[in-house]
Protein backbone atom coordinates (compact mmCIF):
# COMPACT_ATOMS: atom_id res chain seq x y z
CA UNK A 1 0.00 0.00 0.00
CA UNK A 2 1.31 3.46 -0.94
CA UNK A 3 1.33 6.07 1.80
CA UNK A 4 0.62 9.65 0.80
CA UNK A 5 3.56 11.95 1.34
CA UNK A 6 2.94 15.17 3.24
CA UNK A 7 4.50 18.10 1.41
CA UNK A 8 5.81 20.83 3.75
CA UNK A 9 4.09 24.21 3.50
CA UNK A 10 7.23 25.79 2.05
CA UNK A 11 7.66 23.26 -0.82
CA UNK A 12 7.54 25.07 -4.16
CA UNK A 13 5.93 23.96 -7.37
CA UNK A 14 9.29 24.08 -9.18
CA UNK A 15 11.44 22.95 -6.21
CA UNK A 16 13.19 26.30 -5.73
CA UNK A 17 14.30 27.51 -2.31
CA UNK A 18 12.07 30.10 -0.67
CA UNK A 19 14.44 32.99 -1.49
CA UNK A 20 15.47 31.73 -4.94
CA UNK A 21 14.67 33.54 -8.18
CA UNK A 22 13.51 31.71 -11.24
CA UNK A 23 15.97 31.49 -14.13
CA UNK A 24 16.43 35.09 -15.25
CA UNK A 25 17.38 35.96 -18.82
CA UNK A 26 18.05 39.31 -20.52
CA UNK A 27 18.52 39.66 -24.27
CA UNK A 28 19.45 43.15 -25.47
CA UNK A 29 19.17 44.45 -28.99
CA UNK A 30 16.36 42.18 -30.18
CA UNK A 31 14.55 44.83 -32.29
CA UNK A 32 16.37 46.97 -34.88
CA UNK A 33 13.92 49.84 -35.18
CA UNK A 34 14.16 51.32 -31.68
CA UNK A 35 17.04 52.64 -29.54
CA UNK A 36 16.39 50.14 -26.74
CA UNK A 37 14.93 46.62 -26.82
CA UNK A 38 15.06 43.77 -24.33
CA UNK A 39 13.53 40.32 -24.14
CA UNK A 40 13.32 39.57 -20.43
CA UNK A 41 12.38 36.24 -18.87
CA UNK A 42 11.52 35.38 -15.30
CA UNK A 43 11.19 31.61 -15.66
CA UNK A 44 8.36 31.02 -18.14
CA UNK A 45 7.25 34.66 -18.06
CA UNK A 46 8.58 36.40 -21.16
CA UNK A 47 8.15 40.11 -21.92
CA UNK A 48 9.39 42.05 -24.94
CA UNK A 49 10.27 45.58 -23.83
CA UNK A 50 11.14 48.38 -26.24
CA UNK A 51 12.11 52.02 -25.70
CA UNK A 52 11.16 54.63 -28.31
CA UNK A 53 12.25 58.29 -28.33
CA UNK A 54 10.14 61.21 -29.55
CA UNK A 55 11.35 64.80 -29.70
CA UNK A 56 8.28 66.20 -27.94
CA UNK A 57 6.70 66.11 -24.51
CA UNK A 58 3.11 66.01 -23.20
CA UNK A 59 1.35 69.31 -22.65
CA UNK A 60 1.73 69.20 -18.86
CA UNK A 61 5.52 69.00 -19.29
CA UNK A 62 5.72 71.47 -22.17
CA UNK A 63 4.09 74.17 -20.07
CA UNK A 64 6.20 73.47 -16.98
CA UNK A 65 8.75 76.08 -15.80
CA UNK A 66 11.69 73.77 -16.52
CA UNK A 67 12.10 73.86 -20.30
CA UNK A 68 14.59 70.98 -20.37
CA UNK A 69 12.44 68.49 -18.54
CA UNK A 70 11.52 65.33 -20.41
CA UNK A 71 8.96 62.60 -19.86
CA UNK A 72 9.08 58.82 -19.45
CA UNK A 73 5.93 56.76 -19.84
CA UNK A 74 4.95 53.13 -20.36
CA UNK A 75 2.39 50.99 -22.14
CA UNK A 76 1.63 47.36 -21.28
CA UNK A 77 -0.30 44.61 -23.00
CA UNK A 78 -0.92 40.89 -22.75
CA UNK A 79 -0.68 39.39 -26.23
CA UNK A 80 -3.53 37.02 -27.15
CA UNK A 81 -1.46 33.83 -26.85
CA UNK A 82 0.31 34.86 -23.63
CA UNK A 83 -2.16 33.06 -21.34
CA UNK A 84 -3.74 29.60 -21.21
CA UNK A 85 -6.84 30.73 -23.06
CA UNK A 86 -6.77 33.41 -25.76
CA UNK A 87 -6.55 36.87 -24.25
CA UNK A 88 -8.67 39.50 -26.03
CA UNK A 89 -6.79 42.54 -27.30
CA UNK A 90 -7.72 45.80 -25.58
CA UNK A 91 -8.53 47.90 -28.63
CA UNK A 92 -10.72 50.77 -27.50
CA UNK A 93 -10.56 50.85 -23.70
CA UNK A 94 -7.94 49.62 -21.26
CA UNK A 95 -8.97 47.38 -18.39
CA UNK A 96 -8.38 48.68 -14.88
CA UNK A 97 -5.62 46.09 -14.43
CA UNK A 98 -3.75 47.21 -17.56
CA UNK A 99 -4.05 50.90 -16.69
CA UNK A 100 -2.77 50.26 -13.15
CA UNK A 101 0.20 48.22 -14.42
CA UNK A 102 1.12 50.90 -16.96
CA UNK A 103 1.12 53.53 -14.22
CA UNK A 104 3.29 51.32 -12.01
CA UNK A 105 5.89 50.81 -14.76
CA UNK A 106 5.91 54.49 -15.70
CA UNK A 107 6.26 55.70 -12.10
CA UNK A 108 9.05 53.24 -11.45
CA UNK A 109 11.09 54.23 -14.50
CA UNK A 110 10.61 57.95 -13.90
CA UNK A 111 12.14 57.39 -10.46
CA UNK A 112 15.28 56.04 -12.16
CA UNK A 113 16.16 59.15 -14.20
CA UNK A 114 16.49 62.84 -13.38
CA UNK A 115 14.19 64.10 -16.13
CA UNK A 116 15.40 67.70 -15.76
CA UNK A 117 18.49 66.65 -17.73
CA UNK A 118 16.60 64.69 -20.38
CA UNK A 119 15.67 67.55 -22.69
CA UNK A 120 12.19 68.05 -24.12
CA UNK A 121 11.68 64.53 -25.36
CA UNK A 122 9.51 61.56 -24.42
CA UNK A 123 10.78 58.02 -23.95
CA UNK A 124 7.99 55.44 -24.18
CA UNK A 125 8.58 51.97 -22.76
CA UNK A 126 6.33 49.40 -24.47
CA UNK A 127 5.93 46.13 -22.59
CA UNK A 128 4.32 43.28 -24.55
CA UNK A 129 3.82 40.07 -22.60
CA UNK A 130 4.60 37.12 -24.87
CA UNK A 131 4.04 34.49 -22.19
CA UNK A 132 2.55 34.99 -18.73
CA UNK A 133 3.50 32.80 -15.78
CA UNK A 134 3.36 35.29 -12.91
CA UNK A 135 5.32 38.51 -12.37
CA UNK A 136 4.70 40.19 -15.73
CA UNK A 137 4.69 43.69 -14.25
CA UNK A 138 7.95 43.25 -12.33
CA UNK A 139 9.59 41.70 -15.41
CA UNK A 140 8.42 44.77 -17.35
CA UNK A 141 10.05 47.11 -14.83
CA UNK A 142 13.36 45.24 -14.69
CA UNK A 143 13.56 44.86 -18.47
CA UNK A 144 12.24 48.39 -18.91
CA UNK A 145 15.17 49.84 -16.98
CA UNK A 146 17.66 48.16 -19.35
CA UNK A 147 15.71 49.29 -22.44
CA UNK A 148 15.55 52.82 -21.01
CA UNK A 149 19.29 52.84 -20.37
CA UNK A 150 19.97 51.68 -23.93
CA UNK A 151 17.81 54.52 -25.26
CA UNK A 152 19.79 57.04 -23.19
CA UNK A 153 23.09 55.57 -24.39
CA UNK A 154 21.75 55.81 -27.96
CA UNK A 155 20.82 59.47 -27.45
CA UNK A 156 24.29 60.24 -26.12
CA UNK A 157 25.99 58.40 -29.00
CA UNK A 158 23.90 60.28 -31.57
CA UNK A 159 24.32 63.74 -30.05
CA UNK A 160 20.93 64.03 -28.40
CA UNK A 161 22.53 64.20 -24.96
CA UNK A 162 25.94 65.62 -24.12
CA UNK A 163 26.08 63.55 -20.94
CA UNK A 164 23.81 60.97 -19.40
CA UNK A 165 21.35 62.36 -16.83
CA UNK A 166 21.74 61.29 -13.20
CA UNK A 167 20.49 57.70 -13.04
CA UNK A 168 19.42 55.45 -10.17
CA UNK A 169 19.36 51.74 -11.04
CA UNK A 170 16.06 50.01 -10.27
CA UNK A 171 14.69 46.48 -10.45
CA UNK A 172 11.54 44.68 -9.35
CA UNK A 173 10.38 41.30 -8.11
CA UNK A 174 7.29 39.67 -6.66
CA UNK A 175 7.10 38.11 -3.21
CA UNK A 176 4.28 36.51 -1.26
CA UNK A 177 3.09 34.32 1.58
CA UNK A 178 2.07 30.80 0.57
CA UNK A 179 0.91 28.73 3.52
CA UNK A 180 3.04 30.23 6.26
CA UNK A 181 6.16 30.69 4.12
CA UNK A 182 7.43 33.87 2.45
CA UNK A 183 8.39 33.00 -1.13
CA UNK A 184 10.32 35.07 -3.66
CA UNK A 185 9.43 35.49 -7.35
CA UNK A 186 6.07 33.74 -7.51
CA UNK A 187 5.07 31.80 -10.59
CA UNK A 188 1.42 31.50 -11.62
CA UNK A 189 0.59 28.48 -9.47
CA UNK A 190 2.17 30.06 -6.40
CA UNK A 191 0.41 33.33 -7.07
CA UNK A 192 -2.92 31.50 -7.15
CA UNK A 193 -2.12 29.77 -3.85
CA UNK A 194 -0.75 32.87 -2.10
CA UNK A 195 -2.48 34.29 0.97
CA UNK A 196 -0.51 37.50 0.41
CA UNK A 197 1.20 38.74 -2.73
CA UNK A 198 3.31 41.82 -3.32
CA UNK A 199 5.13 43.56 -6.15
CA UNK A 200 8.24 45.39 -5.03
CA UNK A 201 10.33 47.95 -6.92
CA UNK A 202 13.56 49.14 -5.28
CA UNK A 203 16.61 51.21 -6.13
CA UNK A 204 20.21 50.11 -5.99
CA UNK A 205 20.45 51.85 -2.61
CA UNK A 206 17.67 49.71 -1.18
CA UNK A 207 15.10 52.51 -1.21
CA UNK A 208 11.54 51.45 -2.02
CA UNK A 209 9.77 52.93 -5.04
CA UNK A 210 6.70 50.67 -4.92
CA UNK A 211 5.53 48.08 -2.42
CA UNK A 212 2.13 46.80 -3.51
CA UNK A 213 1.07 44.20 -0.96
CA UNK A 214 -2.40 42.67 -0.74
CA UNK A 215 -3.81 40.06 1.61
CA UNK A 216 -5.92 37.79 -0.58
CA UNK A 217 -7.15 35.86 2.44
CA UNK A 218 -7.11 37.14 6.01
CA UNK A 219 -4.23 39.36 7.09
CA UNK A 220 -0.46 39.33 7.40
CA UNK A 221 1.75 40.35 10.29
CA UNK A 222 4.35 43.13 10.56
CA UNK A 223 7.01 40.41 10.85
CA UNK A 224 5.85 38.87 7.57
CA UNK A 225 5.92 42.30 5.95
CA UNK A 226 9.52 42.76 7.07
CA UNK A 227 10.42 39.28 5.83
CA UNK A 228 8.84 40.02 2.45
CA UNK A 229 10.83 43.25 2.18
CA UNK A 230 14.11 41.50 3.02
CA UNK A 231 13.39 38.64 0.63
CA UNK A 232 12.52 41.07 -2.17
CA UNK A 233 15.69 43.09 -1.54
CA UNK A 234 17.82 39.95 -1.78
CA UNK A 235 16.32 39.09 -5.16
CA UNK A 236 16.51 42.66 -6.41
CA UNK A 237 20.23 42.87 -5.57
CA UNK A 238 20.79 39.86 -7.84
CA UNK A 239 18.73 41.45 -10.61
CA UNK A 240 20.57 44.76 -10.29
CA UNK A 241 23.91 43.00 -10.69
CA UNK A 242 22.58 41.21 -13.78
CA UNK A 243 21.43 44.51 -15.28
CA UNK A 244 24.83 46.07 -14.58
CA UNK A 245 26.64 43.14 -16.18
CA UNK A 246 24.44 43.28 -19.27
CA UNK A 247 24.75 47.04 -19.71
CA UNK A 248 28.53 46.93 -19.30
CA UNK A 249 28.82 45.01 -22.57
CA UNK A 250 29.07 46.91 -25.89
CA UNK A 251 26.11 46.49 -28.21
CA UNK A 252 26.64 47.39 -31.87
CA UNK A 253 24.62 46.86 -35.02
CA UNK A 254 22.76 43.56 -35.14
CA UNK A 255 24.70 42.11 -32.20
CA UNK A 256 22.60 40.63 -29.40
CA UNK A 257 23.71 40.26 -25.83
CA UNK A 258 22.22 37.37 -23.88
CA UNK A 259 22.66 37.09 -20.13
CA UNK A 260 21.30 34.20 -18.05
CA UNK A 261 21.29 33.71 -14.28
Amino acid sequence: MTTATTIPAFARFDNRHANELREFTLQRGVIRNVPGSVLVSYGNTKVLVTASVEERVPKHIYTSPNAEEGWITAEYSLLPASTGSRNQRERSKLSGRTAEIQRLIGRSLRAAVDRKHLGQRTITIDCDVLQADGGTRVASVTGGYVALMDSLLWLKAHGGLKTLPPITPIAAVSVGVVGDAVLLDLNYEEDLAARVDANVVMTGNGDIIEFQATAEEGTFTPDQLTEMQLSAWGGIQTLLKAQETALAQPLNGDERLILTL
